[in-house]
């Protein structure tokens, strides 16, 4: 069974395009190899860190829309942590309509049951 997830990857915001463009190449093709899906990527372009990170005070930020079987997260987490090139990412299972649609229903009856209680 095929998941949704959100894949987050900073790489030195000093980097050239080319190396920004191998880095995440090579990030796609690992995706693929997995037999994910690539649904979108976004370029968020270049923003200043909160603290540096290896000398480096500015990253590209690239966000890509993902499907992927679920044991291959694990697989992507242990790959993106060996490449040198990225400073930071971060993989997280995204919510599906009918999940957030019954989290609002629970937080409505939630509330409604603290305004009877009031």
């Amino acid at each position: 069974m095929k998941r949704n997830y959100e894949l987050v990857i900073v790489l030195d915001g000093k980097a050239t395009v080319a190396k920004k463009k191998a880095s995440l190449e090579k990030v796609e093709t690992f995706i693929k190899g997995l037999e994910g899906k690539i649904i979108e990527s976004l370029d968020w372009g270049v923003k200043d860190l909160a603290y540096p990170i290896k000398k480096t005070f500015s990253g590209s930020y690239t966000i890509f829309q993902l499907e992927l079987p679920a044991p291959a997260a694990r697989v992507v987490n242990e790959r993106l942590r060996l490449e040198e090139d990225i400073l930071r990412y971060l993989l997280m299972t995204k919510e599906t309509k009918v999940v957030r649609i019954k989290n609002a229903a629970r937080e409505a009856r939630k509330e409604e049951k603290d305004e009877q209680k009031s």
